[in-house]
């Protein structure tokens, strides 16, 4: 079997930093008071104090393993919970959802409660940035065990991690993620749900927040957003009522 924390461990290994971790860093580094709602292990906050960033960081997540890992850091506020159970009124600047965490929020009921939550915490005209993959390019079906990623872990093990989506239903995509040695012996499966909203979902769900999209990209390096760009990348503002 393969651990939680073995799991976290090996996120870092699968997720190296990148341009749309770079795109996400010039706006914390901006703002003095800053939520990161999903921050897995930390590795994006761990990298704003390692710049220079001298305010308040607070990391967010429900996986207590990747927040294990993310407290090796102890400048950094880390705390467990989902987006919904933010109580922090009026206290960020910026909150930001990196690598597609937005898109584990599944149900409209889900979405409101943590959009209004994370509203909540952000002053007005703080700013909401986060990304998801685009609908239109279909990223799901790239997700089958014919498209693995070899990689080794921390504790030199070679291993091979594939994707099998089980089920497509409206907007929502379920799917399996096998850990196994690279002779195919499976060592952990864990099943995941991710929604695919599209710009007029997303700007609806947006609005009923008190969020406006202040910018839409369609790549990390702020190009337009086109039917073939993989990802959906926004910059909302907290508007009042």
């Amino acid at each position: 079997m393969y651990s939680d924390a073995e799991a976290a461990a090996l996120y870092d290994r699968l997720n190296p930093w990148g341009p749309s971790d770079d795109f996400y860093l010039t706006f914390v580094t901006a703002a003095s008071a800053v939520l990161d709602v999903g921050c897995g292990t930390g590795t994006l906050l761990h990298r704003a104090r390692e710049s220079g960033h001298a305010g308040r960081l607070r990391g967010l997540d429900p996986d207590l393993a990747a927040l294990d890992r993310a407290r090796r850091r102890g400048d950094v506020e880390w705390v467990a919970g989902r987006a919904e159970d933010i109580d922090s009124p009026g206290e960020f600047e910026l909150a930001v959802m990196a690598s597609n965490a937005f898109q584990c929020l599944v149900t409209d009921a889900e979405l409101r409660a943590s959009l209004r939550a994370i509203r909540r915490a952000l002053v007005d005209g703080g700013r909401f940035v986060f990304g998801t993959r685009n609908p239109s390019a279909r990223a799901w079906e790239d997700w089958h065990p014919g498209n693995p990623t070899d990689v080794v872990d921390d504790a030199g093990r070679e291993l091979r991690v594939t994707h099998a989506v089980e089920v497509v239903h409206a907007d929502s995509v379920t799917f399996t993620e096998t850990i196994a040695t690279r002779d195919g012996v499976p060592l952990r499966v864990d099943r995941s749900t991710l929604r695919f909203l599209d710009v007029p979902g997303l700007r609806r769900l947006l609005g009923e927040a008190d969020f406006e999209i202040e910018v839409c990209h369609g790549d990390w390096s702020r190009g337009p957003l086109t039917d073939d760009s993989r990802d959906i990348v926004i910059v909302a503002r907290a508007v009042r009522p």
